[in-house]
């Protein structure tokens, strides 16, 4: 498995990171999830880097131009509902690509909230044999989600690489996933590696619940 920490360089990233954080802009709803989309874009792009090309002609008005285009077969997947704008970033980015969703949630075990657990609802996606799944959620907090989305999709099919993209990490969840993961054809992406979770498993300092910061305070 390999990491790989979008701000570990300084680049337009971290502005962009800095408005989903800022308690005062997260009130505009619409720009939260533009910002969503906008990371999706970043990301994907980077993302396409490590993809397999094969060299394609294409005609011009004038002659023939040569393009190394993307010959991976590229499947989107997300996780409901917070996942939704910042997938839509990637989908802009691989306008070709199949699409997979995954409906999960987390719950509380127990009164103080503390103990998490996650079920999964429903699954929509291709046949994923031999293709390259890029699943897009912004929070990495325990794992436990991307890991019950992985093992969701699995039925769906063998991947040739599973890349999993979050905005903000956690570096207990990095671990978990690292072990997890540990010789599998698996990276990680994200934009931000925080320290903690809170005795809620939300990530500090994070930036709060993606999915009310998207689409409005759910009940």
């Amino acid at each position: 498995m390999k990491i790989v920490n979008l701000c570990s360089e300084n680049s337009v990233v971290q502005k962009i990171m800095s408005e989903l954080r800022d308690v005062n802009i997260q009130k505009d709803n619409h720009r939260f999830r533009w910002n969503m989309q906008r990371l999706g874009w970043i990301m994907a792009y980077e993302v396409s880097k490590t993809l397999a090309y094969q060299e394609t002609d294409i005609q011009t008005p004038l002659g023939i131009a040569k393009h190394n285009l993307v010959s991976d077969k590229v499947v989107l997947a997300t996780i409901f509902r917070a996942g939704l704008p910042y997938h839509q970033g990637f989908l802009d980015m691989f306008d070709s690509a199949e699409n997979a969703f995954v409906s999960a949630y987390r719950y509380y075990k127990d009164k103080e909230c503390q103990e998490v657990g996650i079920k999964v609802e429903y699954i929509a996606a291709p046949d994923l044999n031999g293709k390259v799944v890029i699943i897009a959620d912004p929070m990495l907090a325990t794992g436990g989600s991307f890991e019950l989305a992985i093992e969701a999709l699995s039925s769906r099919g063998v991947p040739k690489h599973t890349h999993i993209c979050a905005v903000v990490a956690s570096q207990q969840g990095i671990d978990y996933l690292e072990k997890l993961y540990k010789d599998k054809d698996v990276t990680v992406w994200t934009v931000a590696i925080d320290s903690e979770l809170n005795e809620r498993k939300y990530i500090v300092p994070g930036l709060g619940d993606a999915g009310d910061l998207c689409y409005g305070t759910k009940i």
